[in-house]
Parts: structure tokens; sequence; C-alpha cells
């Protein structure tokens, strides 16, 4: 009952607090009150979890149920996910202390997404992992657009056709793979695949479906264009939440279909492992020229999203050189880093909410200086950024080490490894090896950045940077109450703790279930010298790069072309203009000619021949008539109901600010400014949904695109 309560309590209490959010009298409070208690429950029954194994089947959805079970990684990641939410629920109460507009919604959803992601990380077969999955895409949307300004309401947008296309083509793939194995459950996934090995391509479709599906969350390349832009738009503590958690969801769905179907799968190994590279050293790249502190956060995100991917791929590559030992390390260093990067980021986004509620801007030639007179703050973000580059001692180091050493391991046993798409050499993997440095060295010199700007350098401009020094809980004017200071420092202490490898060796043996883990030897010289040349990098590209060509006249500058957004260089222009007009033409040269001239030569011909049989027109014509007059009807009902829907979410959950009628400024012509405000406001409605009916089809035609792979394959 443990496991059913984890998921379905958070939900209830959603409708409790939005119920106690609506009241009149103490409304805001109660509600406020019964968001954190909600959170605290969820923790609570997630404790509760740990020591337990079980497994829960609920049948009577959708054909085969819903399953959940307990086990040592899903029973840490639920326990995770419910800390980092009770974290960010008490420090949203401060963060949200001057709105209460739309706060109700925000805390509404934000309990829903807290049931839903319980549900994937408890899931116990693919199925159950999607229908939650899914959920969380559309109520996590709302917390993107929560400002909605026109920032927040582009990102919203970009992030939920990235959920419409992945979600669209990871449903292909459970098709795909439920065909082709029968079930969709992780426990039985192993035996059903080595039954069918003759349809290894289509299981090897299913898999890369599943992946790009799961990848849109996490933010892999190359559906990663969501991520920079959602988190500076979104609140701080939901910016937690989605680099903490939710890419988490991805990642999870990930490693638990690469552990059940394809383990040892070359093919699908360095497709992974490619993904991983590219992921790791891009975001990594583009952190590095940010010049706003959560975007340089986001990035930072995709780029540790990055280095997790790099581990199940040299976990399946190394599966198919059954090396034992390597597979242990990449394994555990994937589960390790999942939960280092989550509890990292908690920290840093829950102070970078600090600085948006004392400063209200991110820039950093702004921010400048802020942190300088305040140790609390400064330790709590220092400690953040030694764990996240990996700095031997804090938690990071461990992980990143498991990883490495499994890209080293990987090169030894290249010769044995099976062939894929390509051979895997050693020179490869070597330049592997050297990426993941490098990207580590990235990671090091753009948190180096962050914290020399915020807690070390003082504001060129002097007004401001005396208001920063009168600004700390020893002056009475403090830049964060208690319980915020609480939530923050408390939370950068994991970074110490988890750095020790007694701690770390444990928490791997206990996820993985290898116990020879807690033999591994983290502080040798060979594994300090690969962790001390990324600190090395990473001091020398700070040096060199950002401070030499990354700053002018005292000044940060963003360098990053700005028509290398993916976004708008690629996927939109395909949208809106190549794709329509290449089909168009397509219709128009082949459609019009072979199908609709000879289809309307037909259909006069056969109306021809049925009227010239006696007494077949007065018995056709009114069914005829009827079936037209259905059809329109239902046609125009069916087309009316999306726009209705739509309608009603803008005006309910997801309401609009009121517009401005004629009569408030006292115009004389009601009917006219009422009739055109509302055009205004259907307006974005209709291009926004076309343009998700669009990224609808897209989905569908790489779902096409993989089946015509997979049958040439």
């Amino acid at each position: 009952m443990l496991l059913i309560a984890l998921v379905c309590l958070p939900m209830a209490g959603a409708f409790v607090t939005a119920a106690l959010g609506r009241a009149r009298r103490g409304g805001p409070g109660m509600r406020d009150g019964s968001f954190v208690l909600v959170t605290a429950l969820a923790f609570v029954l997630a404790l509760c979890l740990v020591p337990f194994g079980a497994e829960v089947h609920i049948g009577g959805f959708l054909v085969s149920g819903f399953s959940f079970r307990t086990d040592g990684f899903r029973s840490c990641y639920a326990l995770v996910t419910a800390y980092m939410w009770l974290f960010t629920a008490i420090f949203s109460k401060e963060y949200f202390k001057h709105e209460q507009e739309n706060l109700t919604r925000y805390e509404f959803f934000v309990l829903v997404t807290l049931g839903a992601t319980e549900g994937v990380m408890l899931s116990a077969d693919l199925m159950t992992a999607f229908v939650f999955f899914e959920l969380l895409s559309f109520t996590s949307f709302t917390w993107v657009i929560h400002e909605e300004n026109p920032g927040a309401i582009r990102a919203g947008y970009t992030y939920l056709f990235i959920a419409v296309i992945g979600g669209l083509v990871l449903f292909m793939g459970l098709l795909l793979l439920m065909n082709a194995c029968g079930t969709l459950s992780f426990a039985e996934l192993p035996a059903a695949v080595e039954m069918a090995q003759g349809r290894i391509p289509e299981i090897r479709a299913a898999a890369f479906c599943i992946l790009l599906g799961f990848g849109a969350k996490a933010g892999m390349f190359p559906v990663h264009v969501w991520l920079p832009k959602a988190h500076p738009v979104a609140p701080s503590p939901a910016s937690a939440l989605l680099s903490g958690v939710l890419t988490k969801v991805g990642i999870y769905g990930i490693l638990m279909t690469t552990l059940s179907a394809l383990p040892r799968d070359a093919v699908y190994g360095e497709v992974v492992l490619i993904a991983g590279v590219i992921t790791m050293f891009l975001g990594a790249l583009i952190a590095l020229f940010s010049v706003n502190l959560k975007r340089t956060l986001a990035c930072s995100s995709m780029s540790q999203v990055g280095f997790i991917l790099t581990g199940v791929g040299m976990y399946v590559l190394l599966g198919s050189a059954s090396s034992g030992e390597g597979t242990m390390l990449a394994l555990s260093g994937v589960m390790l880093h999942m939960l280092n990067h989550s509890t990292i980021k908690l920290t840093l986004f829950m102070a970078a909410g600090v600085v948006v509620m004392d400063l209200h801007t991110l820039t950093l030639d702004e921010i400048r200086g802020f942190g300088r007179k305040k140790p609390l703050f400064k330790a709590a973000f220092a400690l953040g950024a030694l764990g996240i580059s990996g700095v031997p001692l804090f938690s990071g180091f461990i992980s990143k080490t498991m990883l490495h050493e499994s890209i080293v391991e990987g090169a030894h046993e290249a010769s044995e490894m099976a062939a894929g798409i390509f051979p895997v050499t050693h020179g490869f993997l070597t330049a592997v090896e050297w990426i993941f440095l490098i990207s580590g060295g990235l990671t090091f010199a753009y948190m180096l950045k962050l914290f020399i700007c915020i807690f070390v350098e003082k504001n060129t401009d002097p007004a401001r940077d005396a208001a920063y020094e009168a600004k700390t809980v020893a002056s009475g004017a403090p830049y964060m109450n208690a319980a915020s200071a609480a939530v923050i420092f408390g939370s950068s202490l994991l970074m110490a703790v988890l750095g020790q490898p007694a701690v770390m060796t444990r928490i791997a043996a206990w996820m993985t279930g290898e116990e020879e883990i807690l033999h591994f030897r983290v502080f040798t010289w060979t594994n300090v010298k690969g962790g001390g040349i990324s600190l090395l990098i990473g001091a020398l590209v700070y040096l060199f790069v950002v401070r030499r060509v990354l700053m002018r006249e005292g000044s940060y500058v963003n360098l990053w072309p700005k028509w290398l957004d993916l976004e708008d260089l690629v996927y939109r222009p395909l949208l809106t203009g190549i794709l329509p007009g290449f089909f168009g033409r397509i219709v128009a040269v082949f459609g019009e000619n072979r199908v609709f001239k000879p289809l309307a030569a037909a259909v006069p011909k056969a109306a021809g021949a049925a009227a010239s049989v006696p007494g077949e027109n007065k018995l056709l014509a009114p069914f005829a008539k009827l079936i037209m007059f259905l059809g329109t009807f239902f046609g125009r009902v069916l087309s009316m109901s999306t726009d209705a829907l739509i309608m009603l979410l803008r005006k309910t959950v997801v309401r609009e600010r009121r517009v401005r009628r004629a009569e408030d400024s006292g115009t004389v012509h009601t009917l006219t400014a009422m009739r055109e405000a509302t055009a205004e406001a259907l307006s974005p409605l209709t291009e926004n949904f076309s343009f998700a009916l669009m990224m609808t089809c897209i989905g569908m035609l790489i779902i096409l695109g993989v089946l015509t792979a997979m049958l040439l394959l």
C-alpha cells in the first residue's frame, strides 16, 4: 500500500491545496501550509519504502494495468524525488512571498507532477512509465509558462512541442517492442529478448524510438532545445526540479530499457555513446559562453546528462565484451552521477533563486559581487560548485571517476567488443576519454566563472556594490529567511557527505546490487591524476578563455552566435517552411495527376451509372444527403472540440489575464471592442495550436522513418 500511497497522495493533496487556495479567508496561508505538508508526507512515505522490496499490480487500466516495484535503485530515486520536492516547497514560501497570482495553479501542478514522477520512478514496466511520463510532461509545462511573459510562453511551447514529438515516438517504440517481445515488463524483457533473437532489428528500432522519446525529457542532443530556454524563465524552485529530477525521469527510462532489452547490443551502445559525448561537450561549451546565471546552470544540466549517457553507452559496449568489472563501474557511475547531479542542482538553483528574489535579474554583470559579504550563501554555492566540478572529497568526483574508469577499461577491452555500426577501436575510446576530461574541465571553468563573479569580484557600479554589501543578515536586512537558509545550506552539506568513498560505494552497492563495488579504490594515483587533468584544463580555460576572450572592458560578453540556435536554425524553418512546401509539391505533382484526377473522373461515372438504374436515384439520394449531413456535423464537432478544450484550459487552470474591455475606458463601441479583443486573444492560440499539430505530424513522420529503417536493416 505504501507504493500506491506515494503515487496517489500528492495527486489527492493537489486538489486539497487548490481548494484551500480558493478559500476567501486565510486561503493563501492554508494553501502554502498544505503544500509543504503534502510534500513532507510524501518524503516520509518514500523513507518508509527504503528497507522494503515490494511489487504491486493494479488491473483494469490500459489492458495490462499499472505495475509498481521497489528495489535499491527505485527506492533511492523515489526518496531523492520526495526530498527535492520537500526542500523546494519550503524554499517556495519565501520565493513567492510577493506573488499570489497563479500560485494556486503552480502548487497544484507541482503536486500532481510529484505523484507522476514517483509513478515513473517506481514503475515495473514501460507502459506504466509511459503513462506517468506523459502526465508529468503536460503538468510541468505550466511551470515553464508561470510568469506568462513572451519569453516564458515561447519557452513553454518549445517544451511542449518537444514533449509531443517525444511522446509519439516513445509510444511507437513501445508498440514495436511489444510486438517483437510480447511484454513490456522490465523483469520479463531479458528472457523475451533472448527468445526473439530473430527480431533484433525490430527490437533495436524500438529501442531507438524509446531513446529519442525519453531523451527529449532528459535534454539529450538533438532534442535538447527546450532545456536552455525553459530554465531561465521558470521559477527557480521549478528549475531545480526540472533540472534535478525531470531530466532523470528521461534517464530512468533509457537506463531501464537498456538494462532490460539491449544490454549487450553494440549498435545500440554506439548510438547512445555518441549521443552522450555530443551532449556532454556541447552543453559544457554553451554554458561556458553564457552570461545568464540560470542559463549557465541549465546548459550545465545538459552536459551532465551527457556524462550519464556516456556511461550508459559504455555499459552496453563493455557488456558486449563480457567485461564484468567494466560494466559494474559504468552502471555504478551512471546511477551515482544521477544522484549527485540531482542533489547538486537542488542547491545551485535554489541559490540562483536567492539572487532572483533580491535582484530580479540574472545577468552576470548586474549580479556581480552580490555574495561577497554573505559567508553562508558563499559556502553553499561553493559546495555545489565543488561537487559538480568533480573536485576530490566532493560528490561529483567519485561518480565521474567511475565513469572515466569505465572508458579506460573499454579502451583496454576494445578488441573484444562486438562490431556495431563501426568498429570501436582503442583510438576511438581514447578520443572519448579526452572529450570526457575536457568537458569536465569546462565544467570547472564555468563554475569558477560564476563563483568569482558573484562572490569575489566587486560590481562595476559603486552604488550597487555598496547596496549588495549592506544587505546581509548582520545588517538587519536579510537576503533570505532562516527556512531558506536551512534548506539551501543543508542541501549543500550533502556534497561533502556524498564525497566520501565509504558512503558512495555502499549507496552504489545498494542501487546496483553489485557487492564488488564496495572494494573499488577511489583515491588511487590514476584516478586522482584523471581528476587533476580535468581541473587543470578548467583553470587554464578560465584564465585564457574566460578572462581574455569572454570579457571585454571588464564586462562579461556572450560570443556564442545567436544563429546557432538549433530550434530557430533548423526545426522551425523545417516545420513552417520547408516540409509544408515539400509535401505540397509532392501532392501537386503526384497526387493531382495520379490520384485526384482519376478519382474525379471516376466519381461522375459511378454516379451516372447509379442514376441510370431505375429507382436507385430516389432510394440513394436521401441516404446520401443524410451521410453528408452527419459527416459535416461530426466533422465540425471534431474540428471545434480541440479548440474548445484548449480555450477551457486557458480560461481555467491556465487562466489568462483579463483583456481590457472598451467600457473600461469609456469607449462607446462596446461590442466592436469586445470582438476585437477576443480575436486578438484567439490569434496566438490558433497559431501555436497549428504549430503543435505540425510537430505531431513530424512525430508521425519520424515513426514512419524508423519503420522504414527497420525494414531495411
